[in-house]
């Protein structure tokens, strides 16, 4: 599978664990950067290149239909926070906050979640390397009542318009 990933200063020893990991396990890893730290560099760039290029993947896919997503990106800070609304902001993308494999889980299943957001300074690298792990091996279930509310969000992002 194809994996973007981007993050900041305070998510660089995570994403490297997870470059390497999961290049190990024969994913296509993508890193938006940065490539060298700096304890003053801000996230916003770096996570919204990662989530349009999971956006640019996405493009002509159909996102109701159950089965593995095109590409997935995971976007990665201090508390993940700032990430994950930062893709959020970009059309198309589903970025969840996932804190355990639970949340990381249900975000694929239920919510089809493109991106996964992980606060680097919340866990270790062995947990936030499970989270993704969950997050890259769940599918989306396609459920209807799901595949509704997803509906109704893609509806207000490209109208503006709220339905009930």
């Amino acid at each position: 599978m194809r994996v973007h990933i981007a993050t900041d200063h305070a998510g660089m020893e995570v994403s490297a664990h997870l470059v390497q990991q999961l290049t190990a396990q024969g994913h296509e890893v993508i890193d938006h950067g940065p490539s060298e730290y700096d304890s003053q560099d801000d996230y916003p760039g770096f996570c919204l290149r990662a989530a349009v290029a999971v956006a640019e993947d996405w493009a002509g896919h159909d996102d109701a239909a159950a089965g593995p997503a095109p590409a997935l990106g995971i976007v990665l800070g201090g508390s993940g926070n700032g990430e994950q609304i930062a893709a959020n902001k970009v059309t198309g993308i589903r970025a969840a906050l996932a804190w355990n494999l639970e949340t990381a889980r249900l975000a694929r299943e239920h919510n089809n979640a493109n991106v996964v957001g992980i606060g680097g300074r919340q866990h270790s690298l062995e947990e936030a390397a499970g989270i993704v792990e969950e997050f890259l091996a769940a599918e989306w279930t396609g459920e209807s009542r799901h595949a509704r509310r997803i509906g109704k969000i893609r509806h207000y992002e490209t109208t503006g318009e709220i339905v009930d």
